[in-house]
């Protein structure tokens, strides 16, 4: 097992090869919008596992998720040679690439933030009229004579 500092540098290094790689040298045009967002090396460092997300041509336009698998599918072999050209490690590690859905977990999480902002400002709407119930001063004030307890009795009486 390798030391894990070790697979992290490794995994960051093979994220930016492939980026690089996607980007200036394998010509597809379903890799076009793809964009490498991290990458995790098992301990053995016999495994990668690469993972992008992939951006709409506009901003109204869903992602092309199925494409873009296909075409890292087909460039597989030839990102791998280049991950083995440039990390110099003995054994070059198989390519996995797994679709990132940080982008619509973080949307969720906004949507759910929106409702929850939605709710707190009803609530503070509701209770910016509200009196409290009972007295203003729910607290009971020890009382002057000293006989504060239920059953008669007073403080020097113990």
């Amino acid at each position: 097992m390798a030391d894990p500092a070790r697979a992290q540098r490794l995994a960051k290094r093979i994220a930016t090869i492939v980026a690089t790689a996607i980007e200036h040298e394998i010509k597809d045009p379903r890799l076009e919008y793809v964009t490498v967002t991290d990458a995790r090396v098992t301990g053995d460092l016999h495994d990668a596992t690469v993972f992008y997300t992939v951006m709409g041509p506009t901003i109204d336009a869903e992602p092309d998720y199925e494409s873009a698998a296909a075409g890292l599918e087909k460039a597989r072999r030839q990102l791998r040679t280049r991950v083995g050209a440039g990390t110099g490690v003995r054994f070059t590690p198989t390519l996995r690439f797994e679709p990132d859905r940080v982008p619509e977990a973080v949307a969720n999480m906004d949507a759910l933030l929106a409702r929850a902002r939605e709710q707190d400002a009803r609530v503070a709407a509701v209770a910016e009229g509200a009196k409290p119930a009972g007295e203003p001063d729910p607290y009971k004030a020890p009382r002057a004579d000293g006989a504060d307890d239920v059953d008669g009795a007073v403080d020097g009486d113990r």
